[in-house]
């Protein structure tokens, strides 16, 4: 759905300068000024200085444009074209020392794992000195923790596989898996069991927790088809499974896949129907000995279906209508084949056509009973599109937090770019817009936590339809603020605004999957006036 990576601190620049003695020279201005000529080129970068004689040949810019920075403090102009991650990348092989009257002070930003100190980049808990009702130190520390995590053990795979456009492997799934991560985005349940998840005892593990384990994942992955492609099918697929298969092919199923062994999908959506689930055309009838459901259909735009062993298919069984629709756990067998759907956020998602052509489906593996699958849909649907707005509720605070150090860093007719009013009025447009959602994101979770699951069903459905609405509402606006902040580099999927425009490129998604905006909008209002009470008038 979305993504946001973020940009690296200095820590791993002061690392090297401390265990490198070559590099503790230290140089006052002048003696840098001398070396501005092509046999001899320094430059200033922060409080750092960098030979480049022989690197700006090779400098992918060209060489003039860095050559006439020879003998001179670059700062300024370095950070106006690139982030910082690029002066971590070459350091190493070219800093030659510090300058001896350090100005600046040390670059920092969250990449290093750490949490942001840019205003409104977390969420109000977060912050020093802020409260909230719903968040404990045990949450604090998870967050702290599993972004650490994250950041150590799986950022540097997902940049890779977003620039080769390739699915996570499975031994990077197994990784995620045996951490215990999966089992955190289903949320609290038996499946939490005595487990222990970044310090937090399964037992202990709430709803919260859940959420800023989405929210961290949209923060870290760097690629927002990489983001899906690591178990957002399991997400959506695994939770019925879990609740209405056999207790055998819950515990089996839901063993292997929350250890990254195998991965699972929701096969829902075909090319007769979308939203319109009720109008599914896959059918699945029972073989002449009763052992065996034969499957036939095609399902489309199905999330990490090009490399999952399971699919949690909706099939008709029955007549027309919403009372003839099952649900099947399918295993990836003859007569089921997947293809790669060529999408506009990449490949590592594994958006799939699925085809089955006379599947055949033991009938143990029937999630709930015949005919009555579209209710197992239903269960899911609240957890699927609450987990969707945690998604886009942590890339549009990524996004803004982008925004603002790019206006503080970028100098537009002589002056930072924050010094335009119309700049500001963006930034503040796009504060009050992801706070106002995560608000609500905060309450809707709350109820869920406290809410019976029975009950969730009927009383929250309409406000988390409505909550989703928003959200994808305000990932529009959030985005065209973000590309006219920063102008052309927003449509350049490389350098300074590259992350902007994967995130305008992707918000289409979050409006259409799990429910189109259009749906959300109408299901929340009809639920609404259900529940219209009948002696009520102006």
């Amino acid at each position: 759905f979305f993504f946001v990576h973020l940009m690296p601190t200095n820590t791993s620049i002061e690392a090297s300068m401390r265990h490198s003695p070559g590099k503790s020279d230290v140089f006052t201005r002048e003696e840098v000024a001398k070396h501005n000529t092509p046999e001899s080129s320094w430059i200033i970068v922060g409080n750092y200085v960098y030979d480049i004689t022989k690197f700006a040949d090779m400098h992918p810019g060209g060489e003039q444009i860095i050559r006439q920075f020879a003998g001179t403090d670059a700062t300024e102009s370095f950070y106006d074209l690139h982030r910082h991650s690029v002066i971590e990348k070459y350091h190493p092989r070219l800093c030659i020392g510090k300058v001896n009257d350090s100005k600046y002070d040390e670059f920092e930003s969250a990449e290093n794992g750490d949490l942001s100190s840019v205003p409104y980049a977390e969420p109000t808990f977060w912050r020093d000195g802020w409260s909230s009702p719903y968040y404990t130190e045990s949450h604090h520390n998870y967050r702290k923790t599993l972004r650490k995590w994250l950041f150590d053990n799986i950022r540097d795979e997902c940049m890779a596989l977003g620039k080769a456009d390739k699915v996570p492997p499975v031994e990077l799934n197994q990784r995620v898996g045996r951490a215990g991560l999966y089992a955190a985005r289903l949320g609290p349940g038996p499946h939490m069991k005595g487990r222990t998840i970044m310090g937090v005892r399964g037992e202990d593990f709430d709803v919260f927790h859940e959420l800023i384990t989405h929210e961290e994942w949209a923060r870290i992955c760097g690629n927002p088809a990489v983001q899906d492609g690591f178990g957002t099918g399991l997400v959506i697929g695994l939770p019925p499974v879990m609740e209405f298969g056999s207790p055998e092919i819950a515990t089996r199923v839901g063993r292997e896949c929350l250890d990254g062994d195998k991965r699972i999908c929701l096969a829902i959506s075909e090319p007769f129907a979308g939203s319109d689930v009720a109008n599914i055309k896959t059918t699945a009838r029972l073989s002449e000995d009763g052992k065996h459901y034969i499957v036939s259909g095609i399902k489309k735009w199905i999330t990490n279906g090009t490399f999952c062993e399971y699919f949690v298919t909706a099939v008709r069984t029955g007549g027309a209508g919403i009372g003839g629709i099952s649900l099947l756990l399918i295993e990836r067998s003859e007569g089921l084949e997947t293809k790669p759907i060529p999408t506009s956020y990449g490949s590592a998602a594994g958006t799939a056509y699925v085809i089955m052509e006379d599947v055949k489906v033991p009938v143990e593996n029937l999630l709930g009973s015949e005919n009555g699958g579209f209710q197992c849909i239903m269960a899911n649907f609240n957890h699927e599109r609450w987990f969707i707005v945690g998604l886009i509720s942590s890339s549009c605070r990524a996004i803004t937090e982008e925004c603002f150090k790019w206006c503080k860093q970028r100098k537009v007719f002589g002056k930072p770019l924050i010094n335009q009013p119309v700049i500001r009025q963006k930034l503040a447009n796009m504060i009050a817009q992801i706070e106002s959602l995560h608000c609500w994101l905060e309450s809707l979770t709350y109820q869920l936590q406290q809410m019976p699951h029975e009950q969730q069903f009927f009383q929250l459905g309409g406000p988390i339809a409505l909550l989703k609405m928003y959200a994808t509402r305000i990932s529009y606006s959030i985005s065209d603020d973000a590309c006219q902040i920063f102008g052309g580099r927003a449509i350049t999927k490389t350098g300074m605004g590259g992350f902007v425009e994967a995130f305008q490129r992707s918000i289409k998604y979050g409006a259409i999957l799990g429910g189109s905006e259009e749906v959300m909008a109408d299901l929340g209002v009809r639920l609404a006036s259900r529940a219209f009470p009948t002696n009520a008038k102006l």
